[in-house]
């Protein structure tokens, strides 16, 4: 059960989706700690998937999973990378989680007899979902509603939460709104009635909101201010303008402390904060503005035409260069193109490789190839999950003499599969969070590059996955020159390999960039991105580079 003490701020949006709740949250909460208070989050999702682990990613985006194994909404990822709050499994709720507790109860009969309903039942385990994610040392809880007003999946999230300030007194509870505020270029103004429209259906519900956050590309007019005061009933104070940053994400939290929302926050929830200190940040922000040097990274991915589907590979390229002090720009190459016509026409002159995870055969081919010409060329390559994979078989082929060398995953019927699925999974049928999940350790070889990146032994960090490397092939790469530099030692899994003689050439099996933040860069891709630096080939201009397929591929089976 919940601390007295602590807080909670409800986030809903309205107009449109995407309209970055997951972000404003986020920004939020770091305004709120920087002025020392403890904040949890915690997002609730309209869907009725249990979680988004089947989910595929040109739908949903990425994955993001927590140190737990919990499979959550990329929205986490904002979560963690602006904030230090602690997220578990209560952190992310579904209304798939939501009904699969109540159908439980009910079989169990812990309902004693009543005709089960969603009020009471259904949104009282909604409020007990929110208090489960309370920490009683924290301040302040944001709970973030996924979806729109006026969804019918978002209604008894909405309903619950309007409960919620009834139960705990409004003294303790305060609802922020986002919402839009479209430019029409035929008027030349912005228009405000899509935003009225938006929390007269909030109010209908019975939520009154405290502030609202209007998204908008054009700055908003004292007259515009006015007006949505006027007819949403919301202090002209507390009508915050959220125009489209010009550098970075990074920036939204000084957008809103700029409009005093912080102490808009603590002076209507009476918490006791002192002065606010982000001065990191704004270091941290001037790098993104003004970085010294540039780089370009190719990331090789099948997902390529759907930017959030590698939303934490690329926010973890960016955090490195700014600990190098440099650009990053990101070059998405699709793995399909490669296949099919080879990797120097979208690979020439950048300074490094990064082929992410991913699942099914769809493009693996390409993964491959992008490999092979990191390796041959002596351009720094990175490998995350599929990415080691990939690194593996490519070497097996082309190094090691096994040249019908593949993962069972593509070829259930290869001669040396080099990847094999894990022994714990061959009995596994249900695809829903059953992969190897979550934070377990790795022991590090001294003198190799990931030791020289971690300077730690034993690391700790996050998986997904269902195959590994084969250890009845692992004597043989070895010979052949692939070093084994991380193992899982409990579980005898490889977790990193690497070769000698190559400015940069790592791959892990774990997801480094959950781990990654702005003012905390991750190890690995920090090294990574100097390595690139350091690369020659980053002075090649990248004007003339062919762009890539705009038609995005769908595989069911890749979501698996």
């Amino acid at each position: 059960m919940a601390h007295k003490a602590t807080k909670h701020i409800f986030v809903t949006g309205g107009v449109v989706s995407s309209l970055g709740k997951g972000l404003t949250s986020a920004a939020i909460g770091m305004l709120l700690e920087s002025r020392g208070l403890r904040v949890g989050l915690q997002k609730l999702d309209p869907y009725l998937n249990v979680d988004p682990g089947t989910m595929n990613p040109f739908q949903h985006g990425e994955v993001y999973v927590l140190d737990d194994g919990t499979e959550t909404d990329l929205d986490l990822g904002h979560y963690e990378r602006f904030t230090h709050a602690k997220l578990n499994l209560h952190s992310n709720y579904t209304t798939g989680k939501i009904y699969h507790k109540v159908i439980s109860n009910e079989r169990a009969g812990k309902y004693l007899g009543s005709t089960v309903q969603v009020i009471p039942h259904v949104t009282d385990e909604i409020k007990e979902s929110i208090l489960r994610a309370v920490d009683p040392q924290n301040d302040v809880t944001i709970t973030e509603i996924g979806g729109t007003v006026g969804d019918i999946e978002s209604l008894p999230f909405l309903e619950a939460i309007r409960q919620f300030r009834h139960d705990r007194g409004s003294k303790n509870v305060f609802y922020i709104h986002l919402t839009l505020l479209p430019y029409l270029r035929a008027a030349g103004e912005l228009k405000t009635k899509p935003t009225q429209q938006s929390v007269s259906q909030l109010r209908q519900i019975g939520i009154q909101p405290d502030a609202i956050i209007c998204r908008t590309e054009r700055p908003m007019t004292k007259d515009i201010r006015d007006k949505i005061s006027l007819f949403t009933n919301v202090d002209k104070e507390t009508v915050i303008e959220e125009r489209d940053v010009e550098y970075s994400i990074y920036e939204v939290p000084i957008v809103l402390q700029e409009q005093k929302l912080d102490e808009t926050i603590i002076e209507r929830l009476s918490l006791d904060a002192g002065p606010s200190d982000i001065s990191d940040w704004k270091r941290m922000l001037a790098v993104v503005r003004n970085p010294e040097r540039e780089t370009r990274i190719a990331v090789v991915g099948k997902y390529i035409q759907l930017t959030d589907a590698y939303k934490s590979i690329y926010e973890a390229l960016t955090h490195a260069g700014i600990a190098n002090k440099t650009r990053v720009r990101i070059e998405k190459v699709e793995a399909e193109d490669v296949e099919a016509h080879g990797p120097a026409r979208y690979l020439e002159g950048v300074g490094g490789i990064l082929v992410p995870g991913g699942f099914g055969e769809r493009g693996s081919d390409g993964k491959i190839e992008a490999v092979r010409y990191a390796r041959e060329n002596k351009i720094p390559y990175f490998g995350i999950c599929l990415g080691l994979q990939s690194a593996v078989i490519e070497y097996a082929r082309n190094v090691a003499g096994l040249a019908a060398a593949n993962s069972s995953e593509f070829d259930a019927q290869t001669q040396h599969p080099v990847i094999a699925l894990m022994d714990d999974q061959r009995d596994v049928h249900n695809k829903g969070g059953t992969m190897r999940l979550g934070s377990y350790p790795c022991s590090l070889l001294e003198g190799s590059k990931a030791f020289e990146a971690y300077g730690e032994r034993v690391i700790f960090e996050r998986h997904r996955h269902r195959f590994e490397v084969n250890n009845l092939y692992r004597e043989r790469l070895s010979q052949a020159g692939l070093q084994i530099t991380g193992i899982y030692e409990k579980g005898d899994l490889v977790e990193v390999v690497e070769i000698e003689n190559h400015p940069f050439f790592v791959g892990v099996q774990f997801h480094p960039e959950f781990k990654s933040k702005p003012i905390s860069p991750h190890p690995l891709f920090r090294a990574f991105v100097r390595a690139a630096l350091d690369n020659r080939a980053t002075q090649v201009p990248s004007d003339e580079a062919p762009s890539t397929s705009d038609e995005p591929h769908q595989e069911p089976s890749e979501i698996l």
